[in-house]
């Protein structure tokens, strides 16, 4: 697939590290423009063998992915791209609602992905990707062990289809995908405090803790 990325820290490239060794194609994108990456893009085609990368702008990643991942900061919404970008495309919310002084923000009643959807109008919005330690993201997978046995990543949707693609995107790299639910209920069982938040949970463990 081509999957964009938003965002070239550590969640960003790490997640364009492991889906480019998958076979896919990558748009990685930054704040800084396509020529601060160039280190980065190249380093992640010599690991994937292959000239799978390419440095893009915000938008030209949206427009490039047929997948989307948002790994900017929650509280910067102009680090999105336009709605237009995105409309009616599967976009993966690795973000968490944090301050700059990485207390949580007060969202009241709603949860942090229910906000990227009112502000990305027609994506099909996913909740995956942010209850992971990035060093965990790069090492823990293992594509050749059973499903049960491997690190869980919980993901979270209204969309069927769309958890679908990210689910096969998931066991590609080598976690195990765990459906919490919908969008707002899933999403509270993902956000920050929660007991899948950051822990290092087989796809079992997480299983049961959601029953």
């Amino acid at each position: 697939m081509r999957i964009g990325i938003l965002g070239a820290g550590k969640i960003g490239a790490t997640a364009g590290r492991l889906l480019a060794r998958a076979g896919h194609e990558v748009a990685l994108s930054n704040s800084r423009g396509p020529d601060s990456l160039t280190a980065t893009v190249a380093e992640l085609n010599r690991d994937a063998g292959a000239p799978r990368v390419l440095a893009a702008t915000i938008d030209d990643a949206a427009s490039f992915g047929e997948v989307v991942l948002l790994a900017v900061p929650w509280r910067a919404p102009e680090a999105l791209p336009s709605p237009q970008r995105v409309r009616g495309k599967i976009v993966i919310d690795a973000m968490n609602p944090y301050a700059p002084d990485f207390s949580l923000i007060d969202l009241g009643d709603d949860t942090s992905s229910e906000i990227v959807r009112r502000r990305l109008p027609g994506a099909r919005l996913v909740k995956a990707f942010n209850t992971i330690f990035w060093e965990h993201l790069a090492r823990q997978g293992r594509p050749d062990a059973p499903l049960d046995e491997r690190r869980a990543i919980p993901l979270a949707g209204d969309d069927a289809e769309a958890k679908t693609v990210v689910m096969r995107l998931i066991e590609e790299i080598g976690f195990a995908p765990v459906d919490t639910g919908g969008l707002r209920e899933g999403g509270r069982r993902q956000q920050p405090g929660s007991a899948l938040y950051n822990r290092d949970l087989t796809r079992r463990d997480a299983l049961a803790l959601l029953e």
